[in-house]
């Protein structure tokens, strides 16, 4: 335990002695001198906590002592108790506690008060010292706090950054998947032949709902994503997930048998990108670690009140299950279960992450029951609002939509597919296009012909989609700054957005696109 310093100033040896005998104990170290320009030179050098100075001294008398020691910073903060033999009147204590001291003691000295003071002061030091540590623990702490929120908020930006270059990266080949996809369907096909384009055509945009959802993991966990409710067919929704995973199961020779309870409804209130998205990870974790047998997707309608329904959806299988002790495991994300046979299956861990993650947001439960080497249930229950809706006649085409005769459009892409789509889809509308390949090749074609519209990609080589924009916004082609801007983006971050709405594009169209909303984008800004 450190002891705390206290000072004995008095010009009469017999008296230190006699207060040394008197104050001597464990807690403190008493330090002593008869000169009071001695006690400067000690109060400056030591960490004195207490000081007894005796008022009448010839060098310099107490009251002097005490205000040179409160007028220093460095020893204002000692307690001065005045030891005085002069009078008890009371305009002698207002002088001494005017100039600083906390106390008197007066001589001769009562030796049960004495003690009783000088012990009553130790406690206030220690309770101070203990404050003032517990401070500077706080500022440190707060240091450490603002150090850390600079990190993580370097980390996010980081994080936003590789998010945007990959969501383009990866939304990029995909959009012509989906965009290749709706070119085949307008083909005359055979029947095997269109259920192999809606299988590819499910199949595309299921992997572009799994890929927005690793995306928007960081939205979910910063509590920024919301759920979009609307009508859903869920037989349908059921229907396509249970097709699209039997491809699968078929090529492990197992069954996958979809069962829909007689008393679920057909159409319900639901985000069914969301619902989809717990139907294939679910499904496809299922058929991954069953090698016979056979997996059920099992649709329940537990209970009805009112004009809502608690549905439960089962995915059951006969695979290797899971231990006890790594149920809780299998949901973190990055994490699977930690055995010779379960490394063999790869996959990224992510899909129970997000299912959970999902599951929660939508205000469902998640419950699994699993035993080693027999199997697993895997559950999904939530109450949903029912939508009473009369049947519609499917329409196995799309309307087919205007031509804009014309209209010269120019088209900044680079990638070949992409441009193969675009071009494909334009030409069609009776449109004529011109393409370049990136920011740069688009300001020198603008700069020698005019076009009714300019289709820019955000990200290109040489110079980007964004610069492009600004440069023919500031006027760097004279005539042509109001030339309409469609901007094209894979991002799916709210800044891309705003990003490209504040260097000048008219309007943003995201990757991949729905055909109807890109043919009225441009029948707006060129006024069709």
């Amino acid at each position: 335990m450190n002891k705390i310093n206290l000072l004995i100033v008095d010009d009469k040896q017999e008296n230190i002695i006699a207060l040394e005998a008197l104050l001597n104990r464990n807690d403190i170290n008493i330090i002593t001198t008869t000169s009071p320009n001695e006690a400067l030179r000690i109060c400056w050098e030591k960490d004195i906590a207490i000081a007894l100075v005796d008022v009448q001294m010839p060098e310099m008398n107490g009251f002097e002592l005490v205000e040179i020691l409160k007028n220093n910073t460095r020893t204002q903060d000692i307690l001065i108790i005045f030891v005085t033999a002069i009078s008890t009147e009371a305009k002698y204590a207002i002088r001494g506690l005017s100039a600083g001291a906390v106390d008197y003691l007066y001589k001769p000295l009562d030796p049960y008060i004495t003690s009783a003071k000088v012990d009553s002061f130790i406690q206030l030091v220690k309770t101070q010292r203990e404050i003032r540590t517990k401070n500077q623990q706080l500022e440190k702490i707060q240091t450490d706090l603002i150090k850390a929120k600079e990190e993580a908020e370097q980390g996010k930006r980081a994080k936003e950054s590789f998010m945007a270059n990959m969501s383009h990266e990866i939304r990029t080949p995909i959009n012509g998947i989906i965009g290749l996809v709706h070119l085949l369907k307008q083909e005359e096909l055979t029947d095997n032949q269109k259920e192999i384009v809606d299988l590819l055509d499910v199949s595309s945009n299921s992997l572009l709902g799994v890929i927005n959802d690793i995306l928007d993991l960081s939205k979910i966990e910063a509590g920024k994503y919301t759920i979009s409710f609307a009508e859903t067919d869920i037989k349908e929704l059921a229907t396509q997930a249970a097709n699209l995973l039997n491809i699968k199961a078929l090529e492990k020779n197992i069954g996958l048998k979809l069962i829909i309870g007689e008393r679920v409804p057909k159409y319900i209130m639901a985000d069914s990108l969301r619902l989809n998205q717990i139907f294939m990870n679910l499904l496809s974790n299922a058929v991954k670690f069953t090698n016979e047998g056979e997996v059920i997707f099992k649709v329940d309608a537990v209970e009805e009140k009112a004009n809502t329904v608690f549905l439960k959806f089962s995915v059951i299988d006969t695979g290797i299950g899971i231990s006890e002790e790594n149920i809780k495991t299998i949901f973190y994300s990055f994490e699977q279960v930690e055995n010779i046979h379960t490394r063999a299956y790869g996959g990224t861990g992510l899909g129970l992450s997000i299912v959970k993650k999902l599951a929660e947001l939508k205000g469902g439960e998640l419950d699994v029951k699993s035993e080693l080497g027999k199997g697993s249930i895997f559950s999904f229950s939530k109450w949903y609002k029912i939508v009473e809706k009369k049947e519609e006649e499917k329409i196995s085409q799309a309307p087919k939509l205007a031509t804009l005769d014309g209209l010269r459009i120019l088209v900044a892409e680079d990638n070949s597919i992409n441009v193969f789509l675009i071009v494909k889809i334009l030409n069609d509308w009776k449109v004529q296009t011109t393409v370049v390949t990136n920011g740069a090749a688009a300001l020198e074609a603008l700069e020698k012909e005019n076009f009714d519209l300019v289709l820019m990609d955000t990200y290109m080589p040489v110079m980007n989609g964004l610069e492009a924009i600004k440069k023919i916004r500031n006027g760097h082609i004279p005539g042509k700054e109001s030339t309409p801007i469609i901007s094209f983006s894979a991002g799916v971050l709210d800044q891309d957005k705003e990003t490209a709405k504040e260097v000048g594009a008219d309007d943003i169209i995201g990757k991949p696109f729905k055909i109807g909303a890109l043919h009225e984008k441009i029948s707006a800004l060129t006024k069709r």
